[in-house]
């Protein structure tokens, strides 16, 4: 079973409102919705859905119908850019094939991070009153001052 996902809820919200719509108007406010939730709970989103909504007008970018794609060489490498139809704005996104997202890298999961001191455990003795304390300054509690 998989673990316990935090607001699970709030994930089937955005999950509901990212569908994709006939209606362009309502598909800009459901995704101008979805992202108002997500920064308000402070959820991460998946990198391809924040590929796929415009930044400047919250429409959802589909290739060819409301946003056009180009290939583009910058300096040796390739980009992919996307142009919104609604309202101009662009995006350019890195087209290499060995590019891997910080998300999918293994060192960015938090179980194979190695903690480099673990936490000690408590132990229930009484730990020795330290040498450099005198031992009349070290009073126990009292069980009548709870």
């Amino acid at each position: 079973m998989a673990g316990q996902v935090k607001d699970r809820e709030a994930f089937q919200r955005l999950s509901f409102l990212y569908q994709d719509p006939e209606n362009q108007a309502l598909a800009r406010f459901y995704c101008h919705t979805e992202r108002t939730i997500a920064k308000r709970l402070v959820l991460r989103r998946d990198p391809s859905v924040k590929r796929t909504l415009c930044r400047g007008c919250s429409s959802l970018l589909i290739p060819g119908l409301t946003c056009t794609q180009r290939q583009r060489r910058c300096k040796g490498q390739r980009w992919t850019v996307q142009t919104c139809l609604t309202c101009q704005r662009s995006q350019r996104f890195l087209n290499d094939p060995e590019h891997v997202l910080w998300g999918d890298r293994p060192e960015a999961l938090l179980r194979i991070q190695a903690d480099p001191k673990p936490p000690q455990p408590l132990s229930d003795k009484a730990q020795p009153i330290p040498a450099h304390l005198p031992e009349e300054k070290m009073q126990p509690l009292s069980s009548s001052h709870q």
